[in-house]
């Protein structure tokens, strides 16, 4: 079984040390970009498993990133964990053009992050759009 790759997205540098470090010690490969449009050439030069991207994010927000992903053939079935300091909505609309699968508020316990990735790639990305509405 190879390793799954997970490309967390944050301007906050703290943010994305704590996250990737918590997933790299669940065994999982991650990569980090600190803004949507430099996520966008990782994941589609170096394909990655599930994207975990902040909202907010200067050059490109991260439901500009998601819509993008979901354009290109290679990345397009890539499930997305969507986490958010502030209370945006996701419409139906949103979550139609996108592979959102989840949406986890900050602050949020890093365990919990670890839990959603590995609950999502166990179900090779196919989990309900439940629950994903509100940023």
């Amino acid at each position: 079984m190879t390793t799954k790759t997970i490309l967390v997205v944050d301007d906050e540098m703290h943010v994305s040390h704590v996250v990737s470090g918590k997933l790299r010690q669940a065994g999982l490969n991650v990569l980090c970009a600190a803004d949507g449009e430099e996520a966008l050439e990782i994941a589609t030069r170096d394909g990655v498993d599930l994207v975990v991207t902040d909202f907010q994010m200067p050059v490109m927000s991260g439901l500009e990133l998601c819509m993008r992903l979901k354009e290109y053939a290679g990345t397009a079935q890539v499930p997305v964990i969507m986490v958010s300091a502030r209370g945006h909505l996701l419409t139906d609309e949103d979550l139609a053009r996108t592979n959102i699968r989840a949406v986890m508020c900050k602050p949020f316990a890093p365990r919990h992050l670890v839990e959603k990735v590995q609950e999502l790639l166990g179900a090779g990305g196919a989990a309900s759009q439940a629950g994903a509405r509100a940023a």
